[in-house]
């Protein structure tokens, strides 16, 4: 999972990006405007209502494209729910 686009309210509104913690300085040093999501603080956040939106999503686009490993986590696969009977 490299991206999550959202349309909502604050703060779910703009891109979240999954990232581990050891790379979010690199990443808010690169792409002007992202955020540490207030509520999932393991992922950065761009806000649609940030005034280089466009732009960043853009870059970071390309950059998700050209393979930068700071960028995304693999989801840890979903163990089996037991019913209740």
């Amino acid at each position: 999972m490299v991206l999550v686009l959202c349309s909502g309210e604050e703060p779910w509104n703009g891109l979240l990006i999954p990232t581990d913690h050891q790379f979010h300085d690199d990443i808010l040093k690169d792409f002007k405007g992202m955020v540490q999501h207030p509520v999932l603080k393991k992922w950065l956040y761009l806000p649609e209502a940030s005034e280089d939106f466009e732009t960043v999503a853009m870059d970071l686009l390309e950059a998700i494209r050209l393979g930068d490993q700071r960028i995304g986590i693999e989801p840890k696969p979903r163990g089996s729910r037991k019913r209740k009977s």
